[in-house]
């Protein structure tokens, strides 16, 4: 932040009585991680904030500290609404737009409350007092921490803000293994070390935490279902309704399979097509890559969504089957990028 937009938080957290923090839908670590650790700095301004998700988070997130205080939309939504219309104060962590609150988004952008955005997405799109867009920041939790330093406040916090703050940095690089190059990011590290967290516990308990259906369904995934479009470079899988009954899915199963077949040599492209567990027509897609090929910008054009330049998601209102066949146009659509010719 310049030296205004500092002395703008300030004044905003101090002059704030009632103040609310929420994130996007499906939250993930950095949404999170970025929402508990700029609560428990705000609570050591003297303040009792309230952080509202929108709906279920991972069960493998559930250890990090306070989570048991976050309000549920999705399931308390009288009280989150009224949390929201009463609040004069309400952080907006990892999301550029309120569409991506889902249900909640009509409450938020009614609310009188001024708002401030963090996040590291390209495209802010929400009115705010102050917006804080990063997109070159691995993470939102990574803005928090620096935000927190400039303010001076870091060294009065403790492991409720360093461990998920460090929690959202490692899953939003998958364990530190892209968009993570900056030597600042591993400063931030080192300092939230200082705080006592066990680095290696974390880790554990976000990738080595999965149930035996959970570890099934990834064999699964690679056995039967992985589609592999050599000459492209690229990959994709679907999962079925039947599939995830098959397997007992619950929220967050899922989760890092999107990432498994980029490990074959030569690979740039891996995309995840996944039936909603309600809707016929809803098919929820991920995209992952490496190097510079832009997942990004493949999102946008096919999958109504968006997201980071080796990280992204979107949704297709189609059966699955028109979903592989939209994903299929895709790859030939891109197909110089993805054999590396342009």
């Amino acid at each position: 932040m310049n030296e205004s937009e500092c002395s703008l938080l300030r004044s905003l957290v101090s002059d704030a009585t009632s103040i609310v923090l929420c994130c996007h839908q499906n939250p993930d670590g950095d949404a999170l991680g970025s929402c508990l650790g700029m609560a428990d700095y705000l609570r050591s301004q003297g303040k009792e904030p309230v952080v509202i998700v929108p709906d279920q988070y991972p069960d493998y997130l559930q250890w990090m500290p306070n989570t048991e205080k976050i309000v549920r939309y999705d399931k308390h939504t009288e009280r989150a609404d009224l949390l929201l219309k009463s609040a004069d104060l309400i952080f907006c962590l990892d999301f550029n737009t309120a569409l991506r609150t889902d249900k909640m988004a009509d409450t938020l952008l009614a609310s009188q409350a001024k708002k401030v955005m963090i996040d590291h997405h390209l495209g802010p799109d929400l009115p705010t007092v102050l917006t804080i867009s990063r997109p070159q920041a691995s993470s939102t939790c990574e803005l928090v921490f620096r935000l927190i330093w400039q303010l001076g406040a870091f060294e009065q916090l403790g492991k409720h803000f360093a461990a998920p703050v460090y929690c959202g940095m490692m899953t939003d690089t998958g364990g530190f293994t892209y968009n993570s190059s900056d030597p600042e990011i591993f400063f931030i590290v080192s300092q939230l070390l200082t705080k006592g967290i066990n680095k290696d516990k974390i880790y554990r308990n976000v990738f080595h935490n999965y149930s035996e259906n959970r570890l099934r369904l990834m064999g699964y995934v690679l056995y039967e279902k992985l589609v592999v479009d050599s000459a492209r470079h690229a990959s994709y899988f679907t999962l079925t309704r039947k599939d995830l009954k098959r397997f007992h899915f619950v929220k967050g199963d899922a989760e890092g399979l999107v990432n498994l077949p980029l490990q074959m040599k030569g690979h740039k492209l891996s995309v995840s097509l996944r039936e909603d567990s309600e809707r016929d027509d809803l098919v929820w897609v991920s995209l992952r890559s490496v190097d510079n090929f832009p997942c990004n910008k493949m999102s946008e054009a096919f999958f109504n969504g968006g997201g980071h330049l080796n990280a992204a998601g979107g949704r297709l209102y189609c059966s699955l089957d028109e979903a592989v066949r939209i994903t299929q146009q895709a790859f030939l659509q891109f197909e110089s990028m993805l054999k590396g010719t342009s």
